[in-house]
């Protein structure tokens, strides 16, 4: 079975075109759909992407585009960018359908409606951020290999990735997993970003090899992984265990990344809790001052 070099969905051996967007299936007719009537490239084929990855918790994703390469991002995400790349505001799909689709789908997972195209005119940079603390995850996915990513962690892509929404299979996973019914699929090929709070550890689990995590914590998975969640057994350790009344399990054979910090956690220790106490470092020393200006 072959794949799309534009879109990277299957194709028959003998298609003269892809079904999902429609291209030239053919590696010659395809070069030239890239050339405009002069005989000039007009869209890059998937070359290798040159990127580094700036920075420790407030990390930097740094492109190095070739004339021609595209990438695409959420709206928001770009830091920086050279002269030589323009950007392009829009939605993706190539009909009022596809787009208006594409736009529901991307509203449902959290995302923006419009994504931002930069491609290079020559060589240029382009860089992309997160927006608060975190860690820049970067992995190439090859042609029709997926994985899924918790909602709003996608930070940019090259074009030929397709980002589409994904369920949870089972129901308890959905309601109590900590990421909802809703994730994102990312297939490739191409090179993916993504971004998440605090740090990161990633395991290759084994066929079978199960991995009970604490729930939200849970960054992406490859499609291969199945993730459900589990009631932490016993009433002693669900009250006084701290760690809540479930655990989420992956289970191999795949990679799985999950985060030392979620974003709910950040908010909850920086903000007040209910009752007027504070929590978490900044509160102790809010709290002390009041009443050291108290004593006065």
């Amino acid at each position: 079975m072959a794949f799309c070099i534009f879109c990277g969905n299957q194709i028959g051996d003998d298609a003269k075109f892809c079904p999902g967007c429609g291209k030239p299936a053919t590696p010659a007719a395809a070069a030239a759909a890239m050339m405009n009537p002069f005989g000039e490239a007009t869209r890059a084929p998937l070359l290798p992407l040159e990127f580094t990855i700036h920075g420790d918790n407030l990390q930097v994703a740094r492109l190095k585009l070739k004339p021609g390469q595209e990438v695409f991002a959420e709206a928001g995400k770009m830091l920086y960018k050279t002269q030589t790349v323009q950007w392009e505001t829009k939605m993706q799909g190539d009909s009022i359908g596809q787009k208006l689709w594409g736009a529901l789908k991307r509203k449902v997972m959290g995302e923006s409606l419009f994504m931002t195209h930069f491609i290079a005119t020559a060589p240029g940079e382009v860089g992309f951020a997160g927006d608060y603390p975190g860690r820049i995850q970067a992995f190439e996915l090859p042609a029709g290999k997926s994985w899924l990513v918790q909602r709003d962690c996608f930070l940019a892509a090259q074009h030929t990735v397709q980002l589409n929404i994904a369920f949870v299979k089972k129901l308890g996973a959905g309601f109590l997993g900590g990421e909802g019914f809703i994730l994102e699929k990312l297939t490739g090929p191409g090179v993916v970003f993504i971004h998440a709070g605090g740090d990161h550890i990633e395991f290759d689990l084994a066929p079978g090899e199960l991995l009970q995590v604490d729930t939200g914590c849970i960054v992406g998975f490859e499609e291969s992984v199945s993730y459900d969640i589990q009631f932490v057994g016993g009433i002693k350790k669900a009250i006084f265990g701290g760690e809540g009344l479930f655990l989420a399990n992956v289970t191999g054979p795949g990679r799985v990344i999950i985060q030392s910090m979620t974003l709910d956690k950040l908010r909850r220790e920086l903000g007040p809790v209910s009752g007027g106490e504070e929590r978490g470092p900044l509160g102790a020393i809010g709290g002390l001052a009041g009443i050291l200006g108290s004593e006065d």
